[in-house]
């Protein structure tokens, strides 16, 4: 059972190299006839195998923003009067 789930992992490691969706591969799967678990298993197993892989954030990442027009164009918000009259530094 161990090496009929360990084909499965590794068609979906290779297929996932290829561009295709975790998603459309489970699906595919099923639909070709594997138990939805031993699937679900699989993907449990490749998931693990890829945190493993995965390297460690040493920092966190920076979320940058900004509020744009219909026409993708950056829209400048003011600050309300009374929050630069008295905004300190």
């Amino acid at each position: 059972m161990e090496n009929y789930r360990r084909k499965i992992v590794e068609y979906l490691r290779k297929n996932l190299k290829k561009g295709y969706t975790l998603e459309s591969l489970r699906w595919a799967l099923i639909g070709q006839g594997y138990q939805r678990v031993s699937v679900d298993r699989a993907i449990e197993e490749l998931n693990k195998d890829l945190a493993k892989k995965a390297p460690a954030l040493k920092e966190k990442p920076v979320i940058k923003y900004e509020i744009v027009d219909e026409n993708d164009n950056p829209v400048t918000i003011k600050k309300p009067w009374w929050k630069r009259v008295f905004a300190r530094g």
